[in-house]
């Protein structure tokens, strides 16, 4: 018994050890956080094989839909040029000079589309990934144009620099999500859950303090703490479900010349924004 005490006592002490060890480092300012000072070896490693093993846990349950159809691999070419080409390049094609002084570099896709299974490539493409240049697809593209994109993954490393260069040489339109109906559809549930990762995605904490949301607590626009209990919603609108779904969606529209800008918000995720925002009390 006593020796059962004392090892857990030198754990106890060793994790007090460690963390204020941990807390004098960060403390001390001494770590450089410039882009131009690369991870080193074994932490790049460490950081690699973390999100690795992560992927694969998370993404072990999807299962791809077929991903050699002709159209789905355009479309996912088209999408792809025009928001993957500027980080991670594409064959024959260097990535934007932004793109190159992040760190860790973007990946050269060629390679991870070949090794990579694609419910891993999806869930990293809709989930994006923390502490990294990496964005969440899921709130700015249909699922569909999102395994378009993997279908395009899947069959670019087999894609000639002459083969990309001649397919996007007569150039579409911009891919863009149609706009969808200002509500969502009839019987579409809301999700708290969902709402508050969409208030993250959005960049609404940027300019308010929205609790449960961790943001730059920015004071440019006032604090949505318990905002259900309002009496109205900028002044204008009825602070009722409609209304919210209005301001978040449209707020140019009802007032011209604010500094709510428009987001491109989807019906769905204004009803879960709103969803989450009720819950506030």
């Amino acid at each position: 018994m006593r020796r059962r005490v004392r090892i857990v006592t030198w754990f106890v002490v060793a994790a007090v050890v460690v963390g204020a060890a941990a807390a004098a480092f960060v403390a001390s300012g001494v770590y450089n956080i410039a882009a131009v000072e690369q991870h080193t070896a074994p932490v790049y490693w460490a950081l690699y094989a973390a999100m690795r093993q992560s992927v694969r846990h998370h993404a072990a349950d999807i299962t791809p839909p077929p991903l050699d159809d002709a159209k789905r691999v355009k479309r996912g070419r088209t999408l792809y040029d025009a928001h993957c080409r500027q980080c991670h390049g594409a064959p024959g094609v260097a990535p934007e000079p932004f793109a190159l002084g992040l760190t860790p570099t973007p990946l050269n896709l060629a390679n991870m589309a070949r090794e990579w299974p694609a419910r891993d490539l999806f869930w990293v493409v809709k989930n994006g990934i923390k502490m990294s240049a990496m964005p969440a697809w899921e709130f700015r593209l249909p699922e569909q144009d999102l395994w378009a994109v993997v279908a395009y993954l899947k069959a670019l490393p087999a894609e000639s620099p002459a083969q990309y260069r001649d397919a996007m040489a007569v150039r579409p339109d911009r891919p863009v999500a149609p706009r969808d109906a200002l509500t969502p559809r009839d019987g579409d549930p809301a999700s708290r859950e969902r709402g508050k990762t969409a208030l993250s995605q959005y960049g609404c904490a940027t300019c308010h303090d929205i609790p449960g949301v961790v943001g730059a607590a920015a004071p440019v626009g006032p604090p949505l703490a318990a905002i259900s209990r309002r009496g109205a919603i900028a002044g204008l609108l009825a602070n009722d479900l409609p209304g919210m779904l209005q301001w978040i969606r449209e707020p140019q529209d009802v007032h011209p010349g604010s500094a709510m800008p428009d987001l491109g918000v989807t019906a769905r995720d204004a009803r879960d924004m709103a969803a989450y925002l009720y819950s506030l009390r």
